[in-house]
């Protein structure tokens, strides 16, 4: 993991995508003693993407691969949105200008908080222009 607080590791989970294996891994979740503060669950025709921020990522990492689970680390960033038109269009449009792709990304609304979790090319760059732009992003630490 990086060192700058506003880099948040995410587990990204592969399912099959077939009845039934949502549950197992939620299953293993369970058992493992997981919570899932945020995610999102993409499919292709062979298998899902469960992209999921949790407590204590790393820890969380070893113990569903200790099962057997394929599960990979990303870094992503976590960028406060409001309940209000143009919120997403003020941090897409300085990482466009900057130069960064974003690849994917989900909202998040909790008790605390709303944003957007992206995945983005230079995850870098993206916290330090958008510091510089005047957009709030989350802490791992206010998940």
């Amino acid at each position: 993991m990086m060192d700058n607080e506003n880099i948040i590791t995410q587990l990204s989970i592969f399912v099959n995508n077939e009845p039934g294996r949502l549950a197992a891994i939620a299953g293993v979740l369970k058992d493992c003693n997981i919570n899932i503060k945020g995610f999102n669950l993409a499919e292709s025709t062979e298998f899902g993407i469960l992209r999921a921020i949790v407590d204590d990522p790393d820890a969380a990492f070893e113990r569903i691969r200790s099962k057997g689970v394929i599960v990979k680390k990303t870094d992503i960033i976590g960028v406060a949105v409001e309940d209000s038109p143009g919120s997403l269009f003020g941090a897409a449009d300085v990482l466009g200008k900057s130069g960064i792709n974003i690849d994917y990304g989900y909202a998040y609304s909790g008790r605390n908080f709303e944003s957007l979790f992206v995945r983005v090319d230079d995850p870098e760059k993206a916290v330090r222009v958008l510091k510089e732009a005047g957009i709030k992003l989350i802490k791992r630490s206010e998940i």
